[in-house]
């Protein structure tokens, strides 16, 4: 049940945005309703709701506007609260998620200053109401939510950053590793062109001095060894060749300015695993959209360690990527099916523990999106990354 509601909520996040908003507004709306019903002087019903609705619509641009909807929803609660509302949870619902936003994505020391702006106001708000409610309801319990929530916005922060760190201190151990294999290979390619010049040269050398000693005595004897003498430069020749084709560096200047590979080599990709012997088909739907640099590399490096993983351990030679744009994400799904007649292979996480699938979900992590793979009910394996386009997702208010 949880794998499907993920599936549907990754196809449609304008549904799930406009039924989470449309709960929190019903919720809002049922805290107007408490205050008519527990306290002896009941407020003008229509000016709750009408705030109520504000709030809510001002929610639709808490990711780019945080600080702006958070200064809405705080004055449209602190309104309801001097026309005799009572300031609970529910009535401050659209106040806690603009804060939890303003502290997830606003620079920490202004997302702090709001926090406390806001309790201020929340304060003064209650203490002005004071007379018709409980001191505690009005004044410690609204306070206490908006620190509250606050804080909880600044601890998933921390934890995103940690996690970022984390992808960024892999891929640098990774850059380490290749480097000292690389120096590994040349020490080793070094070796082999030692061989080559003292064998072949050493050869070639011997022979035309011999040639040349025997040439007034014996000519007939010098003429085989000149003879001779041609092939055995020709395959010093093709033996260096081959030897110093390895250290050539052509792209090595260009490698420095070259711009990171993202979805548009996709198609190479897919050609050098067909290749490999990997039959790979690709499906996109929506409108493409162009990425930014580092939300595009994330992509890229996703599908291709899945593929890598699919080519590894799979049973099959196939696989599928799919590539959804929506307005407001990128899920990428890449997934193989058992061959018929075949048991089921173990996926990567669970016979194949190593650093591709945590590497996949810390760069899932890190661009803001989220990542699950696992074995299919059906058989087969299956990646399914969720990628926003607009800056990190922070759709679901836990970590």
């Amino acid at each position: 049940m949880s794998t499907s509601w993920q599936r549907w909520s990754a196809r449609h996040p304008r549904a799930v945005e406009t039924t989470l908003l449309a709960l929190l507004l019903a919720a809002t709306g049922s805290g107007v309703l408490i205050t008519r019903s527990v306290t002896d002087h009941s407020p003008t019903l229509w000016p709750g709701l009408v705030l109520s609705v504000l709030s809510c619509a001002a929610l639709l641009r808490r990711r780019s506007h945080p600080l702006p909807v958070l200064a809405v929803t705080a004055v449209c609660t602190m309104v309801e609260g001097a026309l005799g509302y009572l300031l609970t949870p529910l009535l401050m619902g659209p106040l806690l998620v603009a804060q939890y936003f303003t502290n997830l994505l606003a620079p920490r020391r202004t997302a702090w200053n709001s926090a406390l702006a806001c309790t201020v106001g929340i304060v003064v708000t209650g203490f002005l109401s004071t007379f018709r409610h409980a001191l505690l309801l009005a004044v410690l319990n609204p306070a206490t939510w908006v620190l509250m929530v606050a804080a909880l916005g600044s601890y998933v922060r921390v934890r995103r950053e940690y996690a970022a760190s984390r992808a960024e201190h892999a891929a640098q151990e990774r850059e380490e590793e290749a480097r000292r294999r690389v120096v590994q290979e040349r020490m080793r390619i070094a070796r082999e062109l030692h061989d080559v010049v003292t064998h072949h040269l050493a050869l070639a050398h011997a022979q035309a001095g011999t040639a040349a000693h025997l040439a007034a005595t014996r000519p007939e004897q010098a003429f085989e060894i000149i003879a001779r003498l041609p092939g055995t430069t020709a395959a010093a020749l093709r033996e260096l060749k081959s030897t110093v084709g390895l250290l050539r560096q052509d792209t090595d200047p260009d490698d420095e300015i070259a711009p990171a590979p993202g979805l548009g080599r996709l198609p190479d990709l897919v050609t050098s695993y067909a290749a490999a012997g990997l039959d790979v088909a690709v499906t996109v739907a929506g409108e493409r959209r162009d990425l930014a640099p580092g939300l595009d590399l994330a992509a890229y490096r996703v599908i291709q360690e899945a593929l890598t993983n699919v080519a590894k351990h799979a049973a099959t030679h196939t696989a599928r990527v799919r590539l959804a744009y929506t307005p407001d994400r990128l899920t990428l799904t890449v997934t193989n099916s058992t061959a018929p007649g075949t048991r089921p292979p173990a996926g990567p996480a669970t016979a194949h523990q190593g650093f591709g699938l945590l590497g996949m979900r810390e760069r899932a992590l890190a661009a803001g999106g989220t990542l699950r793979a696992g074995p299919r009910p059906e058989g087969g394996f299956e990646v399914v990354c969720t990628l926003p386009l607009n800056g990190p997702d922070e759709s679901d208010i836990g970590p």
